[in-house]
């Protein structure tokens, strides 16, 4: 576990030391001491089964983090959310002062393993690895959260600063709409100037210092039904050609743009389909000497900045406006998760973390890429 490097980037703030200061060797000592404890508590909450329609265990575990977080002298809050979101709510935990930067520090409680799955507790695999439910997301690096705070509040750093702790309960599947699951959130990091999120990066070494954001898209189309001798004359082209050709052109005119991806995950075409669209599955029929009088296609849209999401909502709109002989579709848009685009301020914070990893001995940390990974 690298609890001495976030240990030390929480100290620093924004200055790089050469080497390590004999505060920082003392915080390293104290992690070093701790560890035994900071397993067992990873242990206890990996064992409470959180998954995120398990409101009880996702207060469970919140409740087990929230002590640790109460002795290390910070005020502590449970966010409730409406029943009708049925989400547990979210874990915040503060101190306030006067001394650095102000820090917003993220986690979550959730994992994607409900209590009908079979269970994985915690369970070494060697000497140095260990698996079970919500170990890597992200239980793991809550914990790390709490030892690296625990090693600073040891030596006096914590005194008169501003961080705050927020976990949520419903990460893996956010409560909607989400303006009323993510508004405290919101809220309350727009008040720091840091935040640090600790969930796991695409490698030990790499740190997510941009993200693409995350919309859904229908199409919709209609055409003509008839027999499928009179396809492409008076009859028309029907509606699974026009879908057809809808996506193919998306692709032609998209899909060469950086960081910009598009993928029509489901897509059903004939003469009835229903589309529930809670259960994400549908059912269609049709024949093969009928017309498709009706096709419907529903994917994702990612992208790395607001200009880039809206260019190419722009360009699928006027691709589905040219419409073949006999047909006429309609797209909509939903929003979901924002992107978090490159910027200076992070490009140097990622900088001052890779040096601290250095002094550590743990070698250089890079930007990752962000059109490797999802929105998460």
């Amino acid at each position: 576990m690298r609890i001495y490097f976030t240990s030390l980037l929480l100290f620093i703030g924004v200055v790089v030391y050469a080497q390590l200061s004999p505060v920082e060797k003392k915080i390293v000592q104290t992690v070093n001491e701790q560890y035994k404890l900071t397993v067992q508590l990873l242990k206890e909450s990996v064992d409470i089964n959180s998954g995120t329609f398990n409101s009880t265990g996702v207060k469970a575990v919140g409740e087990l983090y929230a002590k640790e977080l109460r002795a290390l002298g910070f005020t502590v809050e449970w966010v409730s959310l409406p029943d009708s979101l049925q989400r547990a709510g979210h874990l915040v935990a503060y101190r306030k002062g006067t001394k650095g930067k102000k820090l917003f520090l993220i986690g979550h409680l959730d994992t994607v393993f409900e209590p009908d799955m079979p269970a994985n507790p915690f369970t070494w695999l060697n000497d140095s690895t260990a698996t079970g439910q919500g170990v890597n997301d992200m239980k793991g690096g809550d914990v790390l959260i709490i030892a690296a705070l625990k090693a600073m509040h040891q030596h006096g750093l914590l005194d008169n600063t501003s961080i705050t702790v927020y976990m949520t309960g419903d990460e893996e599947n956010a409560g909607d709409p989400r303006s009323v699951s993510r508004g405290d959130f919101i809220n309350r990091a727009k008040q720091h100037d840091i935040a640090l999120a600790f969930e796991t990066a695409s490698g030990m070494n790499i740190a997510a210092t941009a993200r693409r954001g995350a919309s859904g898209w229908k199409l919709e189309v209609e055409g003509k039904q008839g027999h499928s001798s009179g396809v492409f004359g008076n009859a028309g082209y029907g509606s699974i050609y026009e879908a057809a050709r809808i996506i193919n052109s998306f692709r032609e005119r998209l899909s060469q743009e950086q960081y910009l991806t598009f993928n029509p995950g489901l897509i059903m075409g004939g003469s009835e389909l229903n589309y529930d669209t809670e259960a994400q599955r549908g059912e269609v029929s049709g024949k093969t000497n009928i017309i498709s009088p009706r096709t419907v296609a529903i994917g994702d849209l990612r992208f790395i900045s607001e200009e880039q999401k809206t260019n190419a909502r722009n360009v699928m709109r006027e691709i589905v406006n040219q419409s073949l002989p006999g047909t006429k579709a309609s797209i909509s848009f939903s929003d979901g998760i924002p992107s978090m685009p490159p910027t200076t301020g992070n490009e140097k914070l990622a900088a001052e973390l890779s040096k601290a990893s250095e002094d550590l001995g743990f070698g250089k940390v890079n930007p990752g890429n962000p059109g490797s990974r999802g929105a998460g």
